[in-house]
């Protein structure tokens, strides 16, 4: 067991391509090529955490929050992210960090905040735009099969909950080989036509060089045809934050109690109680104060999120309801997720959530 191994489970539910510009996803320390005695999961990589995982034998720590987020001019222990990079480095740990990459994926942060509220009919509140192509390869019709199952296999034709996905039509190519040329068909400075098929897909963006050197290694011509287009197009499941309904209304009081219950939040911060029953509600873990007004927009009656700031109170209090937990409670659920992916891919592999880790706000 590699410690890429590891990774790829990760990258396969939350791939770094989703995460947002300014973020750090990804291995932060350590070669990915070294074998994995153990994953300890965290919210923070520490030196708390590294020591414990130097204990229980793990070589590589997991985090939601990258390492580095800001840039790192020397390491000399002046800092707390020094001292664990220099803590991990020098007992051979390797620290991977899944941070927006997990927020905006497919069953991530929100996703998992969502569920344990009990919401269902759930969206994304903000998709990814811009983040899509669309690849039309003109083919011979008898190895249009060939080419479409190479472009599955590179990760394109994948369309919310459905994968394999393509369009084709039929029609017809023509070409003349010149001298120098070694046609799949047709002769030498003859105009030839054959018949082909359109085979369209729709593929990440970031996955574009990927898909591009499958169709290629399989297209029979010398020179395929082919084309690819940019989207904006928005992702039906990857973005910022999730809505979705209760099957039975609630009081606003109820909801706060569920919320403190579900998030194991001691406290929250709420703007005005509203009059009436609550059903449905927009979620982002993190902060999330940015997409208000897409919570509006979707309808939404309230929204649980963290780090709110006193004017975004005054903005929206009138029109929706703000329930603010704790950063640290609103991405605890990290851990499960990471747990999850590696376990259900790894049965038997020795993975591990911290017990030093704390979150490091008290409320007395």
């Amino acid at each position: 067991m590699l410690i890429a191994d590891i990774i790829a489970a990760l990258e396969a539910k939350a791939p770094r391509r989703l995460q947002e510009d300014y973020d750090n996803s990804g291995l932060q320390i350590g070669s990915p090529l070294n074998e994995c005695t153990g994953v300890m999961l965290c919210v923070d990589a520490t030196p708390e955490v590294i020591a414990e995982a130097k204990k229980q034998g793990c070589n590589l720590v997991v985090s939601h929050h990258p390492l580095f987020f800001k840039g790192v001019r020397q390491l000399v222990g002046a800092t707390p992210v020094q001292v664990t990079a220099m803590e991990a480095i020098a007992a051979g740990i390797s620290v991977y960090s899944c941070h927006t990459s997990l927020d905006n994926a497919y069953g991530g942060v929100s996703w998992v905040m969502a569920q344990k509220l009990g919401l269902t009919g759930v969206s994304v509140l903000d998709p990814q735009y811009g983040r899509l192509m669309k690849l039309a390869a003109m083919v011979p019709a008898d190895q249009a099969e060939l080419v479409r199952l190479a472009l599955f296999d590179a990760g394109a034709g994948a369309i919310g909950n459905y994968d394999c996905c393509s369009y084709s039509v039929d029609g017809t190519g023509s070409f003349r080989a010149l001298e120098g040329a070694n046609p799949y068909v047709g002769e030498l400075l003859d105009i030839h036509r054959e018949p082909e098929v359109k085979v369209e897909v729709i593929l990440p963006a970031a996955l574009r060089n990927r898909v591009e050197s499958a169709l290629r290694e399989v297209h029979p011509y010398e020179e395929p045809a082919y084309d690819f287009i940019s989207l904006a197009n928005a992702s039906t499941r990857d973005g910022s934050g999730v809505y979705g309904v209760l099957d039975e209304p609630v009081t606003p009081e109820d909801l706060i109690g569920r919320v403190k219950q579900q998030f194991n939040s001691p406290v929250v911060r709420c703007s005005r109680l509203p009059e009436g029953k609550i059903s449905r509600i927009a979620l982002c873990g993190g902060s999330g104060s940015s997409l208000f007004g897409k919570a509006l927009a979707s309808g939404a009656q309230a929204m649980i999120t963290s780090d709110t700031k006193y004017h975004d109170f005054v903005d929206y209090s009138s029109s929706l309801f703000i329930i603010d937990i704790g950063h640290y409670e609103s991405e605890y659920c990290t851990k499960e997720i990471f747990y999850r992916i590696i376990t259900e891919k790894f049965p038997n592999f020795a993975v591990y959530n911290s017990v030093t880790e704390k979150n490091p706000i008290n409320y007395l």
